[in-house]
């Protein structure tokens, strides 16, 4: 199968590093014009650099009204949109005041609803657009060290069907993509203590920490950003025309369902 992507224009936000930076590299390769979306302006310039070509940033705070408005007047025509930004940490649930679960929100939910509202009439007048939502295993598993970032990944999924169902006929899909454990820099900085304190890679304490908190898992180890990514792409394809609503999973089977 050949991913053709040239003559499309995929905005990915979050994209300077991790998973998103890796959908970004997987669409430009397909030949898609490439659009980084950061917070800051030196690290989004600089991740679009490192893909050269077409690619280029745009820097924007998508985690409010005004940082997803300022986004949409500077690319106002999208073909891809992967919803991919998000934000994650662990509080239990007694100690997660209502800043903590509106940030996940405004940032988890609320910027890729936006996002979709705008860009989703232009795909439809066209006859063709992909919407990604990057959801994640813990929208089915819920986490209990921090059940705000999982209720706000359950809604991306919900978000996603309802959209593709609103969408239907139009020749633009909508699906969420659901990532188990990902060895992303975050992941890597949240694993440094035990890193230092072991002794072992990072590597091995990645397997370490998938067997002790994802017992589930089949893959037994976490995924890197570019299995996600390959997941991705397909769903941004033509050759995934007959796929919407659908949660896509790239959980190494941690979900334990059919």
């Amino acid at each position: 199968m050949k991913i053709d992507l040239n003559g499309k224009t995929a905005l990915v936000t979050g994209s300077t590093e991790g998973i998103g930076f890796a959908i970004a590299q997987g669409l430009h390769a397909a030949g898609a014009e490439v659009i980084v979306n950061g917070r800051t302006e030196q690290k989004t310039q600089a991740a679009a650099a490192k893909l050269g070509g077409s690619a280029r940033g745009l820097a924007a705070d998508i985690g409010s009204a005004e940082g997803c408005a300022a986004l949409i007047a500077a690319e106002p025509h999208i073909d891809i949109l992967v919803n991919n930004a998000g934000i994650y940490q662990p509080a239990d649930f007694f100690d997660a005041d209502d800043a903590m679960w509106d940030l996940h929100w405004q940032v988890n939910v609320m910027a890729g609803m936006r996002l979709s509202r705008a860009y989703l009439p232009g795909m439809a007048d066209r006859g063709w657009g992909r919407v990604i939502f990057l959801a994640s295993e813990s929208a089915f598993n819920l986490p209990v060290e921090m059940l705000h970032y999982g209720v706000s990944k359950t809604a991306d999924v919900a978000l996603a069907r309802g959209l593709a169902k609103r969408m239907a006929g139009s020749g633009v899909t909508v699906n969420s993509v659901l990532p188990g454990p990902t060895f992303t820099e975050g992941a890597a900085a949240m694993l440094q203590e035990a890193v230092t304190a072991s002794g072992k890679s990072f590597e091995e304490v990645g397997v370490d920490f998938v067997t002790t908190h994802r017992p589930s898992s089949i893959l037994r180890r976490p995924a890197t950003p570019e299995e996600v990514a390959n997941m991705v792409v397909f769903a941004a394809s033509p050759q995934a025309s007959a796929t919407t609503g659908a949660a896509l999973r790239v959980d190494g089977g941690v979900v334990d369902s059919l």
